[in-house]
């Protein structure tokens, strides 16, 4: 049922997931989970855990443009990406990489693109993005956790996650996109999910020292 919902809205690759790329023609749907335990400091503490990473900010928007259609200068992405950084009490220049949402599907990504270049301005030009879906395919409901857990590994082990199938980046993305794995100083992430209906989420992480 799932399968035969996003084949009615013509939203499937028929060939591989390529986000943000020139040449994208739709998403790939995959399957996976992931849990993470969040808790205050002084918890994780008493108890000896691993602590991973450190979650810093937090921001949400709507963005009723469209039931399935982002709004396609990205302002409800924007609004996420903005509020999240005023929660984390950081500026787009310090933000090291972004996990992006990044579907493959054309809409989708030229409006989250057109939001990063706006949000992080000038900035943009050194600010690696990769969408970590090209590989896994878009996990719908574990999407968002999967991911975070990518952004946490990526701080852990210092490196940054390819986007496996970019052939042609797409001209309207200002950032680097991440094409093959690199090594990389990674100190804060900004992990970014967008749902249909405009339920936008993006997560900021930094690396504990």
């Amino acid at each position: 049922m799932v399968f035969s919902g996003f084949d009615s809205l013509q939203a499937l690759s028929p060939t591989v997931c390529r986000p943000f790329d020139a040449r994208r023609d739709g998403l790939a749907l995959g399957e996976g989970a992931a849990i993470l335990a969040l808790e205050t400091l002084d918890s994780a503490r008493r108890r000896g855990a691993v602590i991973v990473g450190e979650l810093i900010g937090y921001g949400t928007s709507m963005d009723p443009h469209h039931l399935t259609q982002p709004q396609p200068q990205g302002d409800g992405a924007v609004a996420a990406m903005t509020l999240a950084c005023e929660s984390a009490q950081v500026n787009p220049a310090e933000i090291d990489y972004i996990n992006a949402h990044g579907t493959g599907t054309a809409l989708n990504d030229s409006a989250e693109a057109a939001a990063i270049n706006r949000w992080a301005g000038p900035g943009a030009s050194t600010l690696p993005v990769s969408s970590t879906k090209a590989g896994i395919g878009h996990l719908l409901g574990a999407a968002g956790a999967v991911e975070a857990v990518v952004c946490l590994m990526t701080l852990r082990e210092q490196w940054l996650p390819p986007e496996s199938t970019l052939g042609t980046p797409d001209p309207a993305c200002s950032f680097p996109i991440v094409h093959k794995p690199q090594d990389a100083r990674v100190d804060v992430v900004l992990s970014n999910s967008f749902g249909f209906g405009g339920v936008n989420a993006s997560l900021i992480f930094r690396r504990w020292p």
